[in-house]
């Protein structure tokens, strides 16, 4: 294999690019933000499902503390006094992440304004376009874009696991869905923001392609026309990073 490949036989396999030490290190902020985030909404689930036990139903946690010695059960009584303090300890734990994600958004905030770092740079450029927000914007380029050496399109499209995969056996031949390869995290952020950019970018050529041929059709029919999408406008934010180029009929924030 060594010798095809070096005799120009480049099929025969695929190199691995590894990302340098640096590269690796940005990815820290997001991913630690992601798994915070994570942690309290599982703590903020628990003690909805320990309230739920006592038949006490809560919309929302807000004031929490305060409400608590004002709970009662289903049955018109206080909350047992293990219980209560085992709220009380589980709220504190989502005080302490609470404070923890404000300051990791403060950070990110902080190096969104001052540095020069190229990626910081590619990030600015993203957030530029209506239907891109700032977690969209670094996810997709600490993840994707700032790292990576895409020389086509199918290669982008490839590594998000968008891509189709056709099976063809003989005179038959079906669809099998996306890959579903490569980065999860990119494609799911890819069909969110698409489904953004049908609302926030209604006049663009993307999300007119989009309604011609897909929303007029039934609902699943949208949602596998909304994966094309997303693999087409990773493609249009791809070579807008590499070459400006905005776009087309996309509007730029003021």
């Amino acid at each position: 294999m060594a010798r095809r490949y070096h005799a120009g036989d480049g099929r025969v396999w695929h190199v691995v690019h590894v990302p340098t030490p640096e590269q690796e290190d940005r990815r820290q902020l997001h991913r630690e933000l992601l798994t915070t985030k994570r942690d309290r909404t599982r703590l903020t689930n628990r003690i909805h499902g320990l309230l739920a036990g006592q038949g006490v139903g809560l919309a929302s946690l807000a004031d929490f503390p305060a409400r608590l010695p004002t709970l009662r059960t289903w049955d018109a009584r206080p909350l047992p006094a293990g219980l209560a303090a085992r709220l009380a300890r589980e709220w504190a734990k989502v005080e302490g992440l609470t404070a923890q994600v404000h300051a990791l958004e403060a950070e990110r905030r902080a190096l969104l304004r001052t540095s020069a770092d190229p990626a910081i740079v590619q990030v600015r450029q993203l957030l530029a376009l209506q239907a891109i927000g700032l977690e969209s914007a670094w996810l997709y380029v600490m993840e994707f874009f700032s790292w990576r050496h895409f020389t086509n399109r199918r290669e982008v499209g490839a590594l998000a696991g968008l891509t189709p995969t056709p099976y063809q056996s003989g005179e038959q031949g079906r669809e099998q869905g996306i890959s579903k390869a490569g980065n999860r995290l990119i494609r799911a952020m890819a069909i969110e923001i698409a489904w953004g950019w049908l609302r926030w970018q209604p006049e663009s050529t993307l999300a007119r392609w989009y309604q011609a041929r897909f929303g007029q059709g039934s609902s699943r029919v949208r949602r596998i026309g909304i994966v094309a999408l997303a693999r087409r406008l990773l493609i249009e934010l791809w070579r807008y990073l590499e070459t400006g180029a905005v776009p087309e009929g996309a509007v730029l924030k003021a």
